[in-house]
């Protein structure tokens, strides 16, 4: 399609408005840059800051985000400052020009919630894509009643609504309090927080906890509620199995050793009519990988970007913060974002943060990466996870394929990794494309508990054809030579 002489070309396209990604947009527009924030959501915030929808009337919604302040203030300046937010932009792919890559800039691709075809152009990148939810999968995983336990939370957030009235939330990780603790203070009956992990696993790193004591307050905080709504924490546990007809009527609680395998023995059996579950983070990195940017593995078998001091990946004008470079909340996300655009502004416009503020910024990311790499290990799921599976299990529920087909597709044809794996039984290739199932099938495939390395796509969300084609017409913006829509 021709060229607009009016198409803009940004100094910063910022992807995700998440905690880093406001904050990487606001103080790289401060700093002169001429700066493009772009998110699939309609409101700024990211999965972090959920809003209720304005239809629902709630009185006091502040009442369910931690960090509330902090979120005011960057909203604040995002909208006194330059920033061009592009709201409802699902970011599927960005391009850098064709040849051998040496030219200047990239194209940004993205479809509106319309599927209008959309292309930004800027001389560099920061991605600051954020985490989606590490399942794995156990019999009876696919009842209705099953919700993620960050799911389970975005709905009370943004739906003030609860999945269930008896909730039990499982997996591992920090995240379980945080969401046990709202759900109780919202009105459902928690019966039990189940942690594969062990918590007095952190005391063995005294010095990193001592470096970080806000998270020592936020553990007390989550506890504290916990306890006023007398609702237990079971250590060294896991959900195995779900039981229900229509929907879940009750879970089975089995004890694990070291290597999360269930310990012999019956289990204990909770009553419920949902369950909560998650089983960490994990750095949502296609558009990185896509681009050719370098990873590493995490402490908790998943992987990240490699960034340097100043949050550059191993490609030439692109950076990222926040949970792409391993997860580790919401204050290293803030830091993160602001270090990065200080990095950009310096390299395109000469001007940079106080150096006061910047050293204050790095000692802050020193403190909260070291508790992140820590809270990695502590939550680090075993490779004794998959005797939770029998054969009939579903792991990939878009496709229906069992863990019987994947294990035969290992022993009997040979599969030794996810790829062929999927090309064998069909794993991974539903409307997810592997976001919930890629881990589990990964590992199986594997013969381990974690997977070897991130596959590589060259789409990081869904799109139509017709937005591959970037078809002309009254809904499609502009696109420009030199990048392939």
């Amino acid at each position: 399609m021709p060229t607009s002489p009016s198409d803009p070309v940004y100094d910063l396209a910022v992807i995700g408005a998440g905690p880093a990604g406001l904050a990487g947009a606001v103080t790289a527009g401060e700093l002169g840059l001429r700066v493009a924030l772009l998110d699939a959501g309609e409101r700024i915030g990211g999965q972090y800051y959920r809003h209720p929808s304005p239809g629902l009337g709630a009185r006091r919604p502040e009442a369910l985000h931690h960090g509330r302040r902090a979120y005011a203030g960057l909203s604040r300046r995002l909208a006194a400052g330059p920033v061009t937010h592009l709201a409802a932009h699902q970011v599927w792919s960005v391009a850098r020009p064709p040849g051998d890559g040496s030219g200047e800039g990239f194209g940004v691709h993205a479809v509106t919630d319309d599927d209008r075809p959309v292309l930004v152009r800027a001389r560099t990148v920061l991605l600051a894509t954020g985490t989606y939810e590490r399942q794995l999968p156990f019999p009876g995983w696919t009842l209705p009643g099953v919700v993620g336990a960050g799911g389970a939370q975005a709905m009370l957030k943004a739906g003030l609504v609860l999945p269930g009235r008896r909730i039990v939330v499982a997996g591992s990780g920090p995240l379980l309090l945080a969401v046990a603790a709202s759900l109780a203070a919202a009105g459902a009956r928690v019966p039990a927080v189940v942690e594969a992990g062990s918590h007095p696993a952190y005391a063995r790193r005294p010095d990193v906890l001592a470096a970080v004591p806000e998270k020592l307050v936020e553990a007390a905080r989550h506890g504290t509620a916990l306890l006023r709504h007398r609702v237990p924490v079971h250590g060294r546990s896991a959900v195995t199995r779900v039981h229900g007809t229509d929907r879940v009527e009750a879970v089975t609680v089995s004890r694990l050793d070291r290597d999360w395998r269930p310990v012999a023995g019956p289990g204990r059996r909770i009553e419920c009519d949902a369950l909560a579950v998650g089983h960490g983070l994990v750095p949502q990195i296609d558009l990185a990988t896509a681009l050719g940017c370098t990873t590493r593995p995490t402490p908790d078998g998943a992987h990240a970007l490699a960034l340097d001091a100043r949050q550059r990946t191993s490609v030439p004008g692109v950076w990222a913060a926040g949970e792409t470079g391993g997860v580790g909340g919401v204050r290293l996300a803030l830091l993160e974002g602001e270090i990065a655009a200080a990095a950009v502004a310096g390299l395109l416009a000469g001007r940079t943060l106080p150096g006061a503020r910047l050293r204050h910024l790095l000692r802050g990311r020193a403190r909260q990466r070291a508790f992140a790499g820590l809270m990695a290990a502590v939550h680090a799921p075993r490779p004794g996870w998959t005797g939770w599976l029998d054969d009939a299990t579903d792991v990939c529920r878009c496709e229906e394929v069992t863990a019987g087909r994947i294990r035969e597709a290992v022993a009997g044809h040979g599969a030794g990794d996810a790829r062929t794996v999927k090309l064998l039984t069909r794993a991974g290739m539903g409307w997810c494309q592997g976001r919930v199932c890629g881990t589990a099938v990964a590992c199986l495939a594997a013969g381990s508990g974690m997977p070897p390395s991130p596959e590589r796509r060259p789409l990081a969300a869904p799109v139509t054809l017709a937005a591959l084609a970037g078809r002309p017409g009254r809904h499609t913006t502009s696109t420009t030579e030199g990048f392939p829509t």
